[in-house]
C-alpha cells in the first residue's frame, strides 16, 4: 500500500485535484552539491488549498530541554510557484516562514549550514545545539539529524514524508528510516536513496549518517543492533567496539527481561578529532530506537569503551521511558512552543538510574564502583539546588531559574529512582522494584498511549504503596532534601568517612587541577596531595602539567586532554611531565587504583541479615 502510494508521487507538479493533506511530502537532500558546507534541500508539499501556509524548522526537539532554533542555520530560503517564479516570503521569526498565495506554491528550496562548524563561533552553551543533536556537513562525513534539515508545515505534521538523499556512490550510508528504494545515476557517480516516514515525528526521530564510516550489525536477542562509527583518523572502528557494545547491550537486555519495544536499534558514533571545526559537546541524544553519540577520538580503547557503556546504556534504556511510558506533552510534542512534563525524574532520572544499576546487577562492575557512582551523584546533586521541587523544575525547564538546574535530572533524578527502588523492595520483601513498576506502566500505556501528566504519581501510588506517595509529596513534588542515610539504613549501608576510591582528575566531585588564564597553563591544586596515585608519584600542589603521554597541555586543549585522564584505567602505562619552579619532573608509571579520604557509602558494622538480604534484592534483583 505504501509502495503504491509513494510510486505515484514522482512528479514535481501535481494536479489541482490533489490536496496537500492527502499525499506524502516529497523532500530531498543533495549531498553531491555541497557549497561552503551547505546542503541544498527541496520540499514539495503538493497542491495547497489554503491561502497562506507556514513552514517551520524546530525551535526545540524531543529529548532536549533547551532551545536549539534550527531555523538559524537556513540560508537562501525560496518559495517557487508552478511557473518557476520566486514567490514572496515573510520570515516571521528565526524558525518560521509564512507564504501567501499558497495555492500557487510548488516547492520550497533552501540551504542548510551545519552546526558543528558554528559551535566554534558561538561557543558551547551559547545558543548552539548540543553536538549529538546537531548536523555535520563535511566531505568525508555527514551527520544528518533530520530535524536540522527538514521542517514542517503547521497543518501537515501528520503527513507522510518521502525523503530522497543523493550522495556519492562510494559513501557508506546508514539510517533507521525505512529505505524503500535506491537508484544509481547514469554516470555511476551518485546514488539516490529513498526513505519513508509515516509523519514528521519520524523524520525527527530517525537520524542518518553518511560518508567514510564503517558499520557492524549484530543481534542481541530479538533486537538487531546497527553500530555506525566515524573516526576521522581511523583510530577506532565499529569492529573494535563491537564486543563492548554487544556485551553491554546483552547485559541490558538480560536486565530488562521481557521489555522488548523495538526490533532494531541504531548507534551512530561520531568521534571528534578535537580540531577547531570539530564538535565540542560530548555525550549522546536519544531517539526512540537509536542514539547519536559524540565522543573524543583521542581516547584510548579502554576509556572509549567505558564512556560508551555509560553513555549508550543510558540512551538505550530510553526504550522503557519515554518510548513505552510517556505523557501527552511527549506524544503530541510541539516543536515551536512545547510544554514539558513534570516527570523528568522518570524520563531522565530513572533512565540514568537503570544505566548505573544494571552494570552492578549484571556483574560488569563491582559493588564498590556502583556505590562510588551513587556517592558522586549525591555530592553533585548537593551542589545544585537541592530544595527545588523536581516536578516544578521539570515543567518549567526552559525558564530561569529552573533551566540552570536541568543537570540535576542525571544526579538527583537518578537518586529519586534509587529511593523508590529501595522503598518498593522493602514494602514487597524484595520482590518488586522500580523496574517491575516500569514494566507495569509499559503494559498499561505503551508507545501509542500517553498518560495524563497530572495523574501519573497518583496512579503509581495506587499501583504500589502509600509510602511512595509520602516520598513523592515530600521529596519530588515537595522541596525537602532527601536524607539518603534513611534509605541506606534499610539495606545495611551508611554514608561515612573513610578511604574511598576516587578519580585521577575529579575527587569528591571536584577537580584537583586549575588553570592560569594569564600563563595559559594547567596546574595541580592542594587537593592533589590527598589523591593516593598522584601523591605516590610525588606530585605537589602548583606543579604545572606540561605534557601527558606526549601531548602538550594548555588552557585551550585542557578539556580534551583531561577527558582522557578522567578515563584512565588501572594497568595503563602513562608518562606525565611536570614543571616545578622551572625544574622538569618526569612521571613514568603504570596506573593503579587511586583513593582519598572522604565520604563514601559503606556497610554498617551492625548490618542485620534482613538488611543484607534486602540489599541483595535491590542490587541483584
Amino acid at each position: 500500500m505504501v509502495g503504491i502510494l509513494l510510486a505515484s508521487c514522482n512528479s514535481t507538479k501535481r494536479t489541482t485535484n490533489d490536496l496537500a493533506t492527502s499525499l506524502p511530502i516529497e523532500t530531498s537532500i543533495n549531498l553531491t552539491n555541497i557549497s561552503n558546507d551547505k546542503a541544498p534541500v527541496t520540499i514539495n508539499p503538493g497542491r495547497f488549498t489554503l491561502e497562506t501556509v507556514t513552514y517551520r524548522l524546530p525551535r526545540v526537539i524531543p529529548g532536549t530541554y533547551s532551545v536549539s532554533d534550527f531555523g538559524k542555520y537556513i540560508d537562501d530560503f525560496k518559495a517557487i510557484d508552478y511557473s518557476g517564479n520566486e514567490m514572496q516570503v515573510n520570515k516571521v521569526d528565526s524558525n518560521t516562514w509564512s507564504i501567501a498565495n499558497a495555492k500557487q506554491l510548488d516547492k520550497i528550496t533552501y540551504s542548510v549550514n551545519d552546526t558543528y562548524d558554528i559551535e566554534v563561533a558561538g561557543g558551547i552553551g551559547k545558543d548552539t545545539p548540543f553536538s549529538p543533536a546537531g548536523t555535520n556537513i563535511e566531505p568525508n562525513n555527514y551527520v544528518l539529524n533530520l530535524h536540522g534539515l527538514i521542517g514542517y508545515f503547521d497543518t501537515l505534521k501528520n503527513n507522510q514524508y518521502k525523503l530522497d538523499v543523493t550522495a556519492p556512490a562510494d559513501f557508506v550510508r546508514t539510517s533507521a528510516l525505512q529505505n524503500i528504494s535506491s537508484k544509481t545515476s547514469e554516470d555511476g557517480k551518485s546514488v539516490t536513496s529513498s526513505y519513508f516516514a509515516p509523519r514528521y515525528f519520524d523524520i525527527t526521530d530517525n537520524p542518518m549518517m553518511y560518508g567514510n564510516l564503517d558499520v557492524e550489525e549484530f543481534q542481541v536477542g530479538a533486537i538487531k543492533i546497527v553500530l555506525s562509527v566515524y573516526s576521522p583518523n581511523k583510530v577506532h572502528t565499529a569492529a573494535s567496539l563491537k564486543e563492548t557494545v554487544f556485551n553491554m547491550m546483552q547485559a541490558q537486555k538480560t536486565y530488562l527481561g521481557d521489555i522488548n519495544s523495538t526490533s532494531r536499534y541504531d548507534i551512530y558514533l561520531y568521534l571528534s578529532d578535537g580540531k577547531d571545526d570539530s564538535p565540542k559537546g560530548f555525550g549522546a541524544l536519544e531517539h526512540h530506537t537509536s542514539t547519536v553519540v559524540v565522543l573524543l577520538e583521542s581516547m584510548d580503547k579502554a576509556a572509549l569503551a567505558s564512556s560508551m557503556i555509560d553513555v549508550v546504556s543510558h540512551e538505550f534504556f530510553h526504550i522503557v521511558t519515554p518510548l513505552s511510558v510517556h505523557s501527552e506533552d511527549v506524544h503530541y510534542f510541539d516543536y515551536n512552543d512545547p510544554t514539558f512534563s513534570k516527570h523528568l525524574w522518570m524520563y531522565e532520572g530513572v533512565t540514568e538510574y537503570f544505566a548505573t544499576l544494571f552494570q552492578v546487577n549484571q556483574g560488569l562492575v563491582e559493588e564498590s564502583d556502583f556505590f562510588n557512582k551513587v556517592m558522586t551523584k549525591i555530592q553533585r546533586s548537593k551542589r545544585l539546588n537541592d530544595t527545588m521541587s523536581f516536578t516544578i523544575m521539570s515543567e518549567n525547564v526552559l525558564k530561569a531559574p529552573y533551566k540552570d538546574q536541568y543537570l540535576n535530572v542525571y544526579q538527583k533524578g537518578a537518586l529519586i529512582g534509587m529511593c523508590i527502588d529501595i522503598l518498593m523492595r522493602e514494602e514487597s520483601n524484595g520482590n518488586r522494584g522500580i523496574l517491575s513498576l516500569m514494566k507495569e506502566l509499559s503494559n498499561k500505556y505503551g508507545k501509542n498511549k500517553p498518560f495524563e501528566d497530572d495523574k501519573l504519581i497518583d496512579e503509581i501510588v495506587a499501583m504500589t504503596y502509600p509510602s511512595l506517595g509520602e516520598f513523592f509529596n515530600t521529596h519530588v513534588i515537595g522541596d525537602t532534601p532527601i536524607n539518603y542515610n534513611e534509605f541506606f539504613e534499610k539495606v545495611g549501608l551508611e554514608i561515612g568517612e573513610g578511604k574511598v576510591e576516587t578519580n585521577y582528575i575529579l575527587m569528591n566531585g571536584a577537580p584537583i587541577i586549575s588553570g592560569d588564564p594569564q600563563k595559559g597553563t594547567i596546574f595541580f591544586t592542594d587537593a592533589v596531595l590527598a589523591n593516593s596515585f598522584w601523591a605516590e608519584q610525588g606530585a605537589q600542589a602548583n606543579d604545572v602539567i606540561k605534557t601527558i603521554d606526549g601531548t602538550n597541555v594548555t588552557l585551550q586543549n585542557a578539556n580534551q586532554v583531561l577527558q582522557k585522564v578522567f578515563g584512565w584505567k588501572p594497568g595503563k602505562d602513562v608518562e606525565v611531565k611536570l614543571d616545578r619552579n622551572g625544574e622538569e619532573i618526569l612521571i613514568k608509571t603504570t596506573v593503579t587504583k587511586t583513593y582519598t579520604t572522604g565520604k563514601g557509602i559503606m556497610e554498617k558494622a551492625d548490618a542485620t541479615d534482613a538488611q543484607k538480604a534486602l540489599r541483595k534484592a535491590w542490587i541483584k534483583g
